[in-house]
This record gives C-alpha cells, structure tokens and sequence, in this order.
C-alpha cells in the first residue's frame, strides 16, 4: 500500500495536456504557439509550439486550473479553461482565419529602427531581412559601425564586442570567424555603446553589444551552414549551430571549421637620412606574405534552471588552431640619393604555428521576489601559443648571408572571479553594484639559433625568458533615473592594479602599482516631441597588450625587427559628448576625445643600422575632436536610409629623444547605408553599403582617402528555410591601405594591397522548430582581449 500511494503521488504530479491544431480545411498548422497560464497568475506558466503535423504537447504539469491559449498569425486565437485532474488530450482543436485576410495576404516585413539615447544608439532588427544573414553581415549594416582589415571600429576607436552583456575576449581574427559563423537569425538589436556604465570594464571605452532575443517556447532548433570566398585565392567556411530548451535546460552549441589562404602585397620606400636630414639611401622592399591556417571554433552555452529564481549556466569558446603557415618574401633594392641602383638582398621568412584558446565560465544568478538580481561568475582562460620560425637573407655577396631559427612561446593563464547586484529601487529608477578580481599569469620563452656552416648556434643576445604577474581588483556602482522628459545615468568604477614583468636573462623586472578612479555620467532631455538635447561623459582605460610588454626581439629578417617595450604604461582617455535630435531623422552630435599615454605602435628607422623597429610606445598626448552628423530615413516600407557625414582632427605629440613632434589633420568620415526588400513576400534583400575614410593621421602616419564598399544580397528560399547570399567586397578597389611617414629623422612610406576584394558565396538551412530563438553568448573576461599573437 505504501509504494502503491508513493507511485500514485509521483504520477500525479506528470500531469499532461496534448492535441492537434489545424485549419478550416483540416490541415495541420505547423508552429502555432501554445501558452498555458495558472488561474488567477498573469504571466505564462509554459509555452511550446506545434509541430509538423499539428500537434503539441506540454508535461511535467501539477493538478490546478490553467487557461490555455492557441495562436497563429492569421487566425483567431483559441482560448479555454482547464481544470486539470489527469492527464488529457485535447483532440482537434481547429483554428478560424481572421475574416479581414481572407480575400488576401499581404505580408509587410519590419524595416530597421534607431534609437537614441544619451549613452548609446540601439538599432532594432528582430524579425528584419537583416537576420537572415551572419552577425558579422549585421554589424557591417550597423550605423556607426566599420568592419575592415581584421577589426571591428567604431568610427577610427576599436570597440569592444559584448554578447548579452558578456565580453567576446578573442584575438581580432577569432573573433572574425565566429561572427562570420554564427547567424543573425536570433539577434533582438545592437547597442552601440559610446559612454559604457560602470559595470562594464574601465577598458570599455566603446562597446558594441548584441542583444539576443528572449525564447518562451520549447523544442530543437538547428542550422548547417557553408560559405565560399573568392579572394587572391579561394577560402571556406563551414559551420554548424544546436540549441535545445524544455522547461529545465537551454543548451545552444555552435562549431565552424574555417579553412583559407591569405594574400597581402606591399611596397615600401625608406630613406635613410644623414646626419643633416639629407637623404644617404633608399631602400625599396616589395613584400608578399601569405598566410594559411586551419581552424576550428566551438562555443558551448548551458543554462540549468534550479527553480524560478536560481539558474546555474557554463558558457564556453574554444578555438584551436593546428595548422598556420607564414610566408614572408622580401625582396629590397638599395638606392643613393640619385637613384642610382647599389645592391639588393632577399629575406624570405617561413613560420609555423599552433595555438589553442579556450575561455570558460561558470555562472549562478539568484533572482529575489523585489525584482533584485545577484550573481556571480567564475571565469578561466588558458592560451598557448606557439611559433617555430625559419628566416634566410640572402645579401649580394655570400659573406653577408644570415641565416637563423626563432622557437617561441606564449602561455597565458587568466582567472578572474565578480560579483554583480541589481536592484530596481522603484519603476523609474535602478542601482547596480559590483567587485571583480582578475589575475593574468604568463610565461614567455624566446630562442634564437643562428646557423653558422650547417651548425645552429646559440644567440645569447636574442634569448630570453619573461614572466608576467597581473592583479586587478575592482568595484563599481551605477544609477540610472527617469523623470519626466529627463533621463540620468551616474556611474563610478575603482581599479587597483598590481604590476609585475621579469626578464629572467637580463635579470630585470618591471612593477607598476596604481589606483584609478573611472566616473561616467550622462544626461537627456526631451525638449518637445521633436526635439532632445544630450550630454555624456566618460573616462576609460586600454591596457597594453601582454605581448607588447615582453621585452623580446622578434626578427622578420636581419633589417626589420618586433620590438616589445616593458615600461609601457596603460593609456587613459576621457570622453566628452553633447548632441541633440531633431525632426525624427535628424542627429547631430559635437565631442572631444583626450588621450593620455596612447599606445601605438611606431616603426622607426635606425639611419646607423639601417633597421626598422616596430615599437610599442606611449604617445605624450592625443587629443581628437569633431562634429557629426546623422541622418536616417525610410522613403518606403521596404527601402531604409541611413547617411552620416563626420568631420574631425586628430592631434599627436611625442617626445622621441631627437626632438618634440606634433602633428595635425583635419578629416572626413561619411556612410552611406541602402537596405531594400524585393518582391511580393519579400525575400530578397540588397544591401549596398559605402564608407568614405578621407585623409587622415593614424600614430605619426598620414594615411590617405580610402573608399569601403559592400554589397549584399540574400535570398529565403524553402518557406523561409534556407537563405542563399551572395557578397562583394571593395567593389571600387578602394580599400587598400597608402601611409607616409615624415618627421624628425623618419621618411618612408608603404602601400598594402591587402586581401579585401572579394566575392563571397553562402547557403544556411535551418531545421526543427525555426521559431525558437537561442541563449547564445560568449566567455566574459576582460583581460582576454589583450591576448595578442606574435606576428
């Protein structure tokens, strides 16, 4: 009796409701939506959808009273109390069109929306043409947004790029693939986060964050993807994403294998000068370097709901790369000052690298009765990154050859542990709070063998060993307010950073020991309808990269070299920013930009040695200021308009020891964004997308006008299944990258001719339940972002 009573109880607590939805005709309807409510509660209880014959099914029910609800676009909705008792099968449950469409259909896809506010601009593309491609493809159509060259800027500033919140900390090409990977059919809106509040990271000084869209039903959703790509030479791409949820588990897994070829051709010019400036030499260098890698990406992300108020989740990305082959050949000619031809030598270069990188969190949110949240989240990176390096230089004459082999190594170990709390004070007002630890630990080793008659012999010089040592402890809090027409976000974050940097052979080490303070603060008012005036302000801090500070000699050949620089110091920016709309499609905004110690990375010519040093250094000041303006626009329900026009100067002073340099240059930034929906249903989408890059200074180089252009097209295919792309990159052949150097003792000038013009072909099919929307994300850790590679 007592395990008859036992099993009686478990069972009734795996109540179910089931049945079959169709149409006037009796044919199934596949993806209606199926929400069951408590009696008497007003949000859903559980929701899941019908599958291709019509039927549904919810479990794991208890005996109360539910009010089901069954909908369908272009139906009425179904509606019914249930007092459960058992479980029960509704049978055939038939759904009546909406009389207003039953003559006819017309299907109106959602256009774009921006939306300003003082500290971001938010554009909305849930359930737009836009989803029908990559994240990567999203980003290009983003207002404000440039993707070029391996990076992803807004305006000339690198972004930080954030899924829901959680940093992607992957090196610039990583984080390429998978974007270009993963699909946009998900994304709710993109944040564009120019004034970040104190709970992101003090090295957020922009931020680009992907809003993913919330999912209510259960079911399987997945998706196969490939890409082909017609650069210099042919590159593929393949990927393949997962995502599951039922009323206790959401589990989304992406993979992509990425296999290409990459081509890049540039010709510099160097004049070594005398001691009066007078031009001695030119040295004329035309550079191929290619590049082929393999790779492969996958991202975990795993939710487990404890309750209604506790959820444990890991979020994992890992990349692996087994196969990356560098290829540099070098040939230069040497030039007098009369151009007459001296000599020339040959350097060709040829490295092999293996590196992984994987990144993992742990994750506990507690979500309290008052709307409160805390969390918690651990996080763990390791990165291993490794380079076997050959170089032959081949001089005019045998005597001077130099041969030689480089090992390196890099392995970085990342913990980091935080704490967040919200808390909504009332319906117009919210205070957040939080402290982070983070500790970056890495070892270096670098050796170089010569190659003396057929031996290798040890360079004492150029061997080193480097240890680096990172603690940072840091607490925020944030305010934000609504009242009225007005609108104000207060922030404070603290950073306490403990610095240690060992050269083991040449027994020197470097501390830094500093306190930061970073407020943020800004400020709208809506002035009429039509009108709203803003302000924003905001300081930030970039960190340099764990690369840039090892103090190793990397040689490219025996004349051009990769010099790390282990006094460098973090750069502080402060951010100021006023704008104002008017008119419902007008934006204009002025602002100011203060660089305190900017990194960059300077060549710099040795006119004794005739050596090229790529140094990492701190600029004495950076200043940048300008004027923007936006404009966006729908003429028609199915073509959206976006223009902004930006000018600016950029400002550089710098004390080289030869002398005090400073230099200025006003520019020009301008988009153009076309976005239009062809045919009946709208399947076809073209996007035509230009940017104008005019004349500009970038770290003591005048780079000049480029133009950026893209344009795509898409097609849904397969009800809306399967979505075919096609893709051409710098249609004007505009792209390419032309920078002079001239100051003090520096002149020289490079063109690149990079691999950016291109053709590209993809095909998507999505298959179960395509209505589901994923919990897709990232591994959070701020430090990732300064894992650099060697080259």
């Amino acid at each position: 009796m007592f395990f008859f009573t036992l099993c009686f109880t478990v069972f009734a607590q795996d109540f179910s409701i089931s049945g079959k939805v169709v149409d006037a005709n009796g044919s199934p309807i596949e993806f209606a939506n199926v929400i069951i409510s408590v009696e008497n509660e007003e949000e859903f209880f559980k929701g899941t959808s019908t599958d291709e014959r019509g039927i549904f099914k919810l479990e794991d029910l208890t005996s109360t009273t539910y009010f089901i609800r069954i909908s369908y676009i272009g139906y009425e909705e179904f509606e019914q109390k249930v007092v459960l008792n058992g479980t029960l099968n509704l049978k055939t449950i038939q759904l009546h069109e909406i009389p207003e469409s039953l003559n006819e259909v017309t299907v109106i896809a959602k256009k774009p929306t921006t939306t300003r506010k003082p500290d971001r601009l938010i554009f909305n593309i849930e359930n737009t043409a836009l989803t029908e491609g990559s994240t990567l493809s999203v980003l290009k159509s983003t207002p404000g947004v440039i993707v070029s060259e391996g990076s992803i800027n807004i305006k000339s500033a690198p972004a930080a790029v954030y899924i829901n919140n959680r940093r992607v900390q992957l090196t610039n090409d990583e984080l390429m693939q998978l974007l270009e990977s993963s699909p946009a059919n998900s994304i709710k809106s993109i944040e564009v986060i120019t004034n970040p509040p104190a709970s992101y990271d003090a090295d957020s000084g922009s931020v680009i964050n992907i809003i993913m869209s919330k999912n209510l039903t259960t079911g399987y959703r997945g998706s196969v993807q490939t890409n082909y790509t017609q650069g210099v030479f042919p590159r593929y791409n393949a990927a393949t994403s997962h995502y599951f949820k039922n009323n206790k588990v959401n589990l989304n897994l992406n993979y992509s294998y990425t296999n290409k070829k990459i081509n890049r051709d540039q010709d510099d010019t160097v004049n070594f000068l005398g001691n009066a400036n007078e031009i001695d030499q030119i040295w004329k260098s035309n550079v191929n370097r290619n590049t082929w890698s393999e790779t492969h990406n996958v991202n975990l992300n795993f939710d487990y709901y404890l309750d209604d108020k506790n959820t444990l989740s890991l979020t994992s990305t890992g990349l692996y790369t087994p196969y990356f082959k560098y290829q540099i050949r070098n040939n230069t000619d040497i030039f007098d000052e009369n151009l007459v031809f001296q000599e020339r030598f040959t350097a060709d270069n040829l490295s092999r690298d293996n590196k992984y990188n994987i990144g993992t969190d742990l994750i506990y949110r507690h979500d309290f009765e008052n709307k409160a949240s805390l969390s918690f989240n651990a996080h763990y990176t390791i990165y291993d990154y490794e380079r076997d390096q050959k170089v032959l230089q081949d001089e005019s004459g045998e005597v001077n050859d130099s041969e030689f082999k480089t090992l390196a190594n890099q392995n970085t170990n990342i913990i980091t542990g935080k704490v967040d709390y919200s808390l909504p004070i009332d319906e117009t007002s919210n205070f957040d709070a939080g402290v982070k630890y983070s500790n970056v630990k890495t070892d270096s080793d670098i050796t170089r063998l010569d190659i003396v008659g057929g031996a290798e012999v040890l360079n004492t010089e150029n061997t080193d060993a480097f240890k680096y040592d990172e603690k940072v402890f840091a607490a925020y809090s944030n305010y934000s307010k609504s009242w009225d027409k007005w609108d104000l976000n207060l922030g404070l974050r603290a950073e306490q950073t403990n610095i240690e940097g060992e050269s083991l052979t040449l027994s020197e080490t470097n501390t830094q020991d500093y306190l930061n303070w970073f407020p943020n603060a800004s400020i709208s008012h809506q002035i009429v309808e039509d009108v709203s005036l803003y302000a924003s302000y905001k300081r930030s801090i970039t960190r340099p990269s764990y690369t840039d500070l090892n103090p190793f000699t990397f040689f490219l050949n025996e004349n051009t070299i990769v010099l790390g620089n282990p006094n460098l110091i973090p750069t502080y920016l402060d951010h100021y920013k006023i704008g104002t709309n008017f008119l419902e499609h007008f934006t204009v905004e002025a602002y100011y930009i203060n660089y305190d110690g900017d990194i960059v990375e300077l060549p710099r010519q040795n006119n004794s040695t005739n050596v090229i040093a790529y140094t990492p250094t701190n600029l004495d000041k950076k200043t940048e200021y300008g004027f923007d303006f936006s404009f966006e626009y729908s003429p028609t329900q199915s073509w959206y308009l976006y223009a902004v026009t930006s000018f600016y100067n950029i400002t550089e002073e710098s004390d080289f020891g030869e002398g005090f340099v400073e230099q200025s240059q006003w520019s020009n930034y301008s988009i153009l964004q076309n976005s239009l929906l062809l045919l009946e249903d709208n399947s076809l989408n073209i996007n035509l997308t230009l940017y104008w890059v005019g004349k500009n200074l970038q770290q003591f180089q005048t780079v000049k006008d480029r133009l950026v252009s893209e344009l795509s097209i898409s097609k849904s295919i397969f009800n809306k299944k399967g979505v075919i792309s096609l893709a051409v990159e710098d249609i004007f052949n505009k792209h390419d990258y032309d920078s002079s150097i001239n100051y003090l003792n520096q002149s020289s000038r490079s063109f690149v001719d990079a691999d950016n013009r291109y053709i590209k072909l993809g095909f998507r099919y999505n298959f179960g339940n395509t209505k589901l929307n994923t919990n897709e994300r990232t591994t959070d850790a701020e430090e990732r972002e300064r894992l650099k590679d060697l080259n």
